[in-house]
């Protein structure tokens, strides 16, 4: 649980790093949409790895409702990622994002499945 707000508090801290607009770390977290789709994202994928494949889906669309950021709870996305402008982005289930990564508005992310 401790681990896991760290990790919240670091993707906000994050955001004022890279976002000269954001003026706080507090701001980050009530005000930024992309903040709040990687917390979503966060508890949908541990409720995915648990096989809680409905409530998962659930989480991530009421996350997509709310941001406009559409994450699959299967895809796999590293420390302090920070979504910009995030408005139309979809991260798809094959997805993996690596640590300190920044994503911009109108991008969709997979991978191919070999055939």
């Amino acid at each position: 649980m401790i681990k896991s707000m760290k990790r919240i508090y670091e993707d906000a801290k994050n955001i004022c790093e890279k976002d000269p607009a954001c003026r706080n770390v507090l701001e980050a977290i009530i005000l930024y949409p992309g903040f709040h789709a990687i917390v979503f994202h966060r508890i949908a994928h541990f409720l995915y790895c648990k096989k809680l494949f409905f409530l998962a889906r659930l989480i991530s669309q009421l996350a997509r409702h709310l941001t406009g950021i559409e994450i699959h709870p299967g895809a796999k996305i590293g420390k302090k990622l920070f979504i910009d402008h995030g408005m139309g982005i979809v991260i798809g289930e094959t997805a993996t994002i690596g640590d300190n990564c920044t994503i911009y508005h109108n991008s969709t992310l997979r991978r191919n499945r070999k055939r």
